[in-house]
């Protein structure tokens, strides 16, 4: 992971508008800044050939080793890994179940996920769901989803496994995880965690006792796009039978598979209590510097799915009209910053800042305290 200021000989090239990414792993925005390491490596892959099962292996063996889990796999994204995940429980290594995808041929094909799971990061991904040739089944209500909603859920015929989310995006965040995959595991139904932003949080996870974790390796990880799948060696060995079937259409670059080893390296190698102080440096800075802008009430927030970071919150003291006049302003100006803007009906805009320098910190405050001026001043 790098906070290093990027380049702009390519946005210079082809006349691209020059992006300081406020909003965290933002797809939209490329998600995240890769290391020089990172780079150079997958440099060295796109002018090299492979046996990619060889690369494959390898991955499992560095990824299992270092999350703790049976086996692993590299696939296109989280996006995919959900898909191909779901098939991997309608089909097993069937070959002809594979090759057959999306129709099932009357095998359980039926996937339950709590209502407030239903999440949209782009698309719903209950998409990704239906993409494998499965159905939906919801379990409680938006807001809340007991035990006890899952298990009715589990009981109806046809269930092919439990797909639960850990992300800021789900509705609520106090689902019993341990209690809905033991009710699972009780009922022999295979259950799938996607922890797409989650990458700090695996052994936790893991931990609950889920067949797959899927998590994504480009955003805090930051390697080129990638998907992995973690969990037991059965479980993998299902997934990958997808690679000759559905999953042919998701499969990893032999430089996405050399960027994950490359990043993982770099994780490993890391002083996870060095990164978190920088992190903190970084929000203590903006606030400091933030509290001197009109108009505003400065805090902070925690991750809301726990991984080990704050995020600055920033309430417009006039209400939704201001904050979004400087959300527009922020986007307009040369180089175009965004914000995570989930919380403008309260007034608020976040600011992630784990991918940026110190120098770009203060450019985003800079941004803001003129946006409010010229707000102000209208």
């Amino acid at each position: 992971m790098t906070s290093a200021t990027a380049p702009h000989s390519l946005h210079q090239a082809y006349a691209l508008t020059p992006v300081i990414n406020a909003a965290g792993s933002f797809t939209p925005l490329g998600v995240s800044r890769s290391s020089t390491h990172v780079a150079q490596s997958v440099a060295a892959a796109l002018q090299s050939f492979f046996i990619i099962n060889e690369l494959q292996t390898l991955a499992s063996e560095r990824l299992s080793a270092f999350c703790g889990c049976e086996a692993a796999a590299v696939t296109h994204c989280v996006s995919a890994a959900i898909t191909q995940a779901v098939a991997a429980c309608i089909t097993g290594t069937d070959q002809a179940a594979v090759a057959a995808l999306p129709e099932t041929h009357g095998r359980a094909n039926a996937v339950v996920i709590p209502e407030g799971h239903c999440v949209n990061y782009g698309h719903p991904l209950v998409t990704d769901i239906r993409l494998a040739g499965a159905t939906v089944v919801r379990a409680g209500s938006r807001d809340a989803c007991s035990l006890d909603d899952i298990e009715q859920a589990l009981d109806r015929p046809g269930v092919c496994c439990l797909l639960l989310v850990s992300s800021r995006l789900t509705a609520f965040q106090n689902l019993d995880t341990r209690g809905a995959v033991a009710a699972a595991r009780q009922r022999g139904i295979p259950v799938v965690i996607d922890g797409a932003a989650q990458d700090m949080r695996i052994p936790e996870l893991l931990s609950t006792g889920a067949d797959g974790v899927l998590v994504s390796a480009h955003k805090y990880l930051a390697s080129p796009t990638a998907g992995l799948v973690l969990g037991t060696r059965d479980f993998v060995q299902r997934f990958r039978a997808q690679e000759a079937g559905i999953g042919r259409g998701m499969k990893p670059s032999k430089e996405a598979i050399v960027g994950v080893l490359a990043a993982l390296e770099e994780r490993q190698a890391q002083d996870q209590v060095a990164w978190k102080k920088q992190q903190d440096e970084k929000v203590v800075l903006a606030v400091a510097l933030l509290h001197k802008c009109p108009g505003i009430e400065v805090t902070t927030d925690p991750d809301p799915a726990g991984m080990p970071f704050q995020r600055v919150r920033v309430r417009c003291l006039e209400g939704e009209g201001m904050a979004r006049a400087v959300v527009q302003a922020l986007k307009a100006g040369s180089p175009s910053i965004w914000v995570m803007e989930h919380q403008l009906e309260q007034g608020a805009i976040q600011l992630e800042l784990v991918a940026l320098s110190e120098e770009e910190v203060r450019q985003v405050v800079d941004a803001i305290g003129s946006a409010l001026c010229d707000q102000t001043s209208d």
